[in-house]
């Protein structure tokens, strides 16, 4: 009689993570599923000739307000429309209409106050592995990627101008607060800051960067969630 509970209570056990993992993949291709929906909208807003972007921020602020910038990436699917909450949980699981969404959408550091003097702009977004938000961030990792120099230019719209960075050092590291840096003392604390994160490079892009730079930093997770896959880029036009 014991031996047959048991084995009842273990099926049971057994069914209700299956249904449970199933309700997570549902939920998650969903969730995705919407996301792209969303973006496939969005895009409609945005017209680019001769690499000159035409974005209707005034429509996208209308929907949503904490609208900041437009990233493109070269080489991968990187092409979003970007926003900035009042910390940097909130987008990790809403999307763009403030949905909750576990593919969360892709927001900039709320530190950064995208009024020219940022010196370290940040711009987070999922891994989903689906080949949405950011999980082509890791082709910069691909020797296919990084060897091609028209890969090396990142651009960011905001709503009053057009920026253009230089990639400078690409890696994967296990989670920290360093990179992430917003705050800076003084030029030479930034020079310090700037000149490891090149050293950190898988690949030598030969780019210059030091005190007097402002970086951009894009980030995500890869793999089992355990590191991130990581681009910095320095301003070459403003």
């Amino acid at each position: 009689m014991i031996k047959k509970i048991i084995i009842i209570i273990f099926s049971l056990i057994f069914v209700v993570g299956i249904v449970f993992s199933l309700y997570k993949i549902i939920n998650w291709k969903l969730n995705v599923d919407e996301n792209k929906s969303i973006q496939k909208e969005l895009k409609k807003k945005v017209k680019v000739v001769a690499d000159d972007y035409k974005i209707d921020f005034k429509m996208l602020k209308e929907k949503n307000p904490d609208t900041i910038a437009y990233i493109k990436v070269n080489n991968t699917n990187i092409d979003y429309v970007v926003v900035k909450g009042t910390d940097n949980s909130y987008y990790l699981r809403h999307n763009f209409e403030k949905n909750y969404n576990i593919a969360g959408w892709i927001f900039a550091d709320y530190h950064n106050k995208f009024d020219g003097t940022d010196r370290n702009i940040i711009i987070y977004g999922h891994n989903t592995k689906d080949g949405s938000m950011f999980e082509t961030l890791r082709n910069v990792l691909n020797k296919d990627w990084y060897e091609n120099k028209d890969n090396y230019k990142v651009t960011l719209v905001t709503e009053n101008k057009t920026y253009y960075y230089q990639v400078f050092s690409t890696y994967t590291i296990v989670p920290e607060d360093y990179y992430i840096n917003t705050a800076f003392s003084n030029d030479s604390e930034f020079g310090v800051f700037a000149r490891t994160l090149k050293s950190r490079s898988n690949y030598n892009y030969n780019v210059d960067v030091g005190a007097n730079d402002k970086i951009l930093t894009l980030s995500s997770c890869i793999g089992d969630g355990s590191k991130r896959v990581v681009l910095h880029a320095k301003l070459i036009t403003e």
